[in-house]
């Protein structure tokens, strides 16, 4: 970075905190092409996004722009917020230590899922009114439409979303399930 980077940054940071906001936004824009430069290079061994610590320590400069004095050089000041944001980066990064779903593609694979033998579902519908008992067996069971069900048992669909939902509450109750 040359002095003239920095007194074109400095220019736009004076600026836009005295209220420029298109200084502001010229600021942030160069700012982040300086940072992304620094963050690329860090972070080649990867583990950690470039570009999330290029916005986290945008992020740190908007919050921070106070702390910059005037009189100081600007590019050292992004330098330490950014590389404290990639120590921050690294750090989380160690404590959350990702695992490969590879490791566990058997485990998960082998799982058996739970099966409804059709007494189950005999003994579900049983105890429903005549009504309810149809309608949950249409849309729960054959996969069956509102509309469908509706025009089937010629109800409105209203009367059909009612029966459905007492029906379902009443199976709910029955194997207490709330």
């Amino acid at each position: 970075m040359s002095g003239a980077d920095d007194e074109h940054l400095a220019r736009l940071l004076r600026a836009a905190v005295a209220g420029d906001e298109k200084a502001y936004a010229d600021f942030l824009r160069d700012a982040a092409l300086v940072i992304r430069g620094w963050a690329r290079r860090w972070t080649v061994s990867g583990g950690v996004d470039a570009e999330d610590v290029v916005q986290e320590a945008l992020l740190a400069a908007h919050v921070k722009r106070h702390t910059w004095r005037e009189d100081a050089p600007v590019i050292p000041w992004l330098h330490a917020i950014a590389r404290h944001k990639y120590v921050d980066a690294v750090r989380r990064q160690a404590r959350r230590p990702t695992v490969g779903i590879e490791e566990f593609e058997e485990t998960l694979a082998s799982a058996e899922t739970e099966k409804v033998r059709d007494w189950e579902i005999g003994r579900a519908l049983d105890g429903l009114a005549p009504g309810q008992r149809s309608v949950v067996n249409a849309i729960s069971i054959e996969g069956c439409t509102v509309a469908e069900t509706a025009q089937r048992l010629d109800m409105n669909e209203t009367a059909v979303r009612v029966a459905l939902h007492r029906g379902l509450a009443a199976i709910a109750r029955r194997f207490g399930r709330n």
